[in-house]
């Protein structure tokens, strides 16, 4: 774990080294800030919980997130840097992994730095705070899918840009696959065990689920395998591309 341990301090002081990362934090704060209060009403609810605050979060991380993954590999792989970075005494499972980590943990970050909603909330009424803590390991779970989702695109291109966009449509798609508009739209071409297979890979019910309180083993297993599988071909690609 030190090569991991090393190289994932080095990624995540990285971040902090340009105005990027605290433009983003800014941006995360003041959007989710600003959807909470103003389109989700936390105020005019009445009721003290933070469900208008996480039912954003999905969308928020939609544009975010591949935002933060993008410069994984890409930005590596187009400087060149990728060469010398798997050249140090690190296997590439270590770099991978490291680099994940570091990019997950500057999300996590920008989330634990909206604590002054969740404060705000207890001041004004009583809430269950088991259910915001189990809603907080959800959030950071999909961010972490999203990222690792994120990951394995920008080791497939030299291009920041690109990496964005098949992130963000990859990310739409499995935001979307419990819609009863999209699994109508299945049960007509797909037998129904298809379409029940396309509905558990809905990243809104997994989340759904854990943030009413509920941290059920399947949805933990369920971000656990798609992060790994991620991960995983983000090495094989890594592999396939040194040849480029």
């Amino acid at each position: 774990m030190s090569p991991i341990n090393t190289l994932f301090r080095r990624e995540l002081a990285s971040y902090f080294a340009t105005p990027v990362a605290y433009v983003f934090i800014v941006i995360f704060l003041v959007l989710s800030g600003a959807f909470a209060f103003q389109l989700g009403g936390l105020y005019e609810r009445g009721q003290a919980d933070l469900k208008p605050f996480f039912d954003f979060h999905p969308w928020l991380y939609l544009f975010l997130v591949p935002a933060v993954a993008m410069r994984l590999w890409a930005e590596e792989r187009n400087t060149g840097s990728i060469e010398l970075l798997l050249t140090l005494p690190v296997t590439q499972a270590h770099a991978v992994i490291a680099k994940f980590l570091a990019a997950w943990a500057f999300v996590g970050i920008a989330l634990a730095l909206t604590f002054p909603i969740w404060m705000t909330v207890n001041y004004l009424g009583d809430p269950d705070n088991g259910v915001i803590v189990a809603s907080y390991i959800g959030s950071l779970l999909m961010a972490g899918g999203f990222l690792a989702i994120g990951s394995a695109v920008s080791a497939a291109t030299k291009s920041q840009v690109i990496a964005f966009i098949v992130t963000v449509v990859i990310c739409f798609v499995l935001l979307l696959a419990g819609h009863p508009l999209v699994l109508s739209f299945a049960k007509v071409f797909l037998p129904q065990w298809l379409v029940d297979g396309v509905a558990s890979l809905s990243f809104i019910t997994h989340f759904a689920s854990i943030s009413k309180g509920v941290i059920d083993l399947r949805d933990l297993i369920f971000f656990g395998l798609l992060i790994g599988l991620f991960l995983y071909a983000t090495s094989i690609i890594i592999d396939f591309k040194k040849a480029d």
